[in-house]
């Protein structure tokens, strides 16, 4: 058992507590009384009580000063520490709602917020762990949570995938590593019936996204027959599920050549190589290409990487969403089905919306929304904070009169 002492005190302006009393676990450095307690006598990643301005004990944090999220709350017991011995608490807690939510041991294991362990990603592929140690207070505890994850797990491999764009804001370097074990020549998951090779070295984020699962088996019971086009397919999630679930023909696009590769594997997999084809390029010059060649699909998936990364970056990136599906329905037949996905925290559902209200209008169709999903209950929503609740999904039926 780990022992981690707290004797540093941090203390919040008057109100500033109210976020905190709600249910947040997030602080912000202009709500830090710095004249009490300067941010900058912390050590970054060490951990401290929270007072209120009064000087009550209210939860314990780990604290970052160079980070506008300056402290992201562990427990609100202020005598609990963040050490093996919380984190094999919080992992037993996430692996029973997992097991209770999937007979097979392919999911998010934690969610960081979602699951009380803000800064902590870790997804599992049966035997094989891939951790994201997304903040300085949870890289400092790297160590215990290896050890937390071989006490309640006893995994085969546990993969450090620390190369997610957040670490640069909290000034940590970007790094991916094999910390426990060996990896299998390949690691192989099971979704909706569908298996698939997952590249969790080189592959993006973990080397899957299980957020989209059952939005995925929602889409997996209408194709049947059809002719779907895959874009920003990365692996082939989308792709493959759907050519497994008896699309006649899916043509998966991405613009790395590397994932292609993986969509033909993960096709071959599965016994699919006559009916998934792919092609490679920019989304929207495919798209414009395609409609050159007047192609016509009966399925269109939409599932792009988030266009809006920060708040300044929400007019640009509806933009590009607009355009995005106004290009994706030029290629839809008379009756046909767009799913259209955004990733993008920022972008609030009634703009995704929106987005695809004024593409309809601009193709001179109609449109109706037939389906309205977000991320799977593996990656849990804490109800005091709206940030993690990112994922949206439409399904639009998209025709003509």
């Amino acid at each position: 058992m780990s022992e981690i002492s707290v004797t540093e005190r941090l203390r919040l302006k008057k109100n500033a507590d109210r976020r905190l009393k709600a249910g947040h676990l997030w602080l912000y450095s202009n709500e830090i009384d710095t004249q009490a307690t300067p941010l900058k006598t912390f050590e970054p990643g060490a951990q401290a009580v929270i007072e209120a301005a009064n000087g009550k004990a209210m939860a314990v944090a780990y604290v970052n000063p160079h980070s506008l999220i300056c402290a992201r709350v562990v427990s609100r017991d202020p005598n609990v520490r963040l050490d093996r011995s919380l984190l094999v608490h919080r992992l037993k807690q996430a692996l029973g709602l997992r097991e209770r939510l999937f007979t097979k041991p392919f999911y998010r294991l934690i969610h960081g917020e979602g699951d009380l362990l803000p800064g902590l990603i870790v997804d599992r592929f049966d035997d094989v762990l891939v951790v994201q140690l997304n903040t300085l207070g949870m890289e400092r505890l790297g160590e215990e949570v290896v050890a937390a994850l071989d006490k309640v797990l006893s995994p085969r491999a546990i993969v450090f995938k620390n190369d997610s764009s957040g670490r640069r804001q909290e000034q940590l370097e970007r790094q991916v590593s094999l910390v426990k074990g060996e990896l299998p020549e390949q690691v192989l998951l099971e979704e909706n019936g569908v298996r698939f090779a997952v590249p969790v070295l080189e592959g993006q984020k973990t080397g899957w996204f299980y957020d989209h699962r059952a939005n995925r088996a929602w889409l997996n019971g209408l194709v049947a027959g059809k002719r779907v086009l895959d874009v920003f397919s990365y692996i082939g999630g989308w792709g493959v599920q759907a050519a497994a679930h008896g699309a006649s023909e899916v043509l998966c696009i991405d613009a790395s050549g590397e994932a292609l590769e993986r969509v033909a594997e993960n096709a071959a997999l599965n016994g699919l190589t006559e009916q998934v084809a792919i092609g490679e390029g920019d989304a929207f010059e495919v798209l414009a290409a395609l409609k050159a060649d007047n192609e016509q699909f009966d399925v269109v998936i939409l599932d792009p990487p988030a266009f809006i990364k920060k708040r300044k970056d929400i007019p640009n990136g509806e933009r590009a969403y607009s355009r995005l599906n106004r290009e994706a329905m030029r290629l839809l037949g008379r009756d046909g089905l767009l799913v259209s996905a955004s990733c993008s925290m920022h972008l609030a559902p009634e703009r995704l919306m929106e987005c695809i209200r004024g593409a309809v209008r601009h193709q001179d169709r109609h449109g109706q929304v037939i389906y309205q999903g977000h991320q799977g209950p593996d990656h849990p929503v804490h109800p005091a904070i709206p940030e993690t609740a990112y994922l949206k999904a439409l399904g639009v039926r998209v025709f003509r009169d």
